[in-house]
């Protein structure tokens, strides 16, 4: 078992910057991946960003080249780091975990959101 925590969300001004944490606890030598997901209201839930145990990356269309994605701690802390904000970008955002037994882990979530 994998247990994720998120935090870092909060109000931010259109433009601004904000960087959200992941610790992730448990199993964690069985992840193989972990990302950021985010559901907006009304909407569903899409990837944001990924990032593999090489340090390999990727992001969605909409975020590449304002989000980052990094890890630290031997794969305990996966953070986003968002900067350029728009409103668009206002979600709940949450941390996931993909094992090496092809289990998907989850956290609960943190909300951003982008309003003047």
């Amino acid at each position: 078992q994998v247990q994720l925590v998120e935090s870092g969300g909060g109000l931010v001004q259109p433009g601004g910057s904000l960087r959200l944490s992941c610790a992730a606890s448990g199993s964690i030598l069985s992840i193989v991946v972990m990302g950021w997901y985010r559901q907006a209201p009304g909407q569903q839930r899409e990837w944001v960003a990924t990032i593999d145990n090489s340090n390999s990356t990727n992001y969605a269309s909409s975020v590449k080249g304002r989000f980052t994605i990094s890890r630290a701690n031997a794969k305990n802390t996966v953070y986003l780091q968002m900067n350029s904000l728009k409103p668009e970008d206002t979600a709940v955002y949450y941390c996931n975990a993909f094992s090496a037994y092809g289990l998907n882990y989850w956290g609960k979530g943190t909300l951003v959101t982008v309003s003047s």
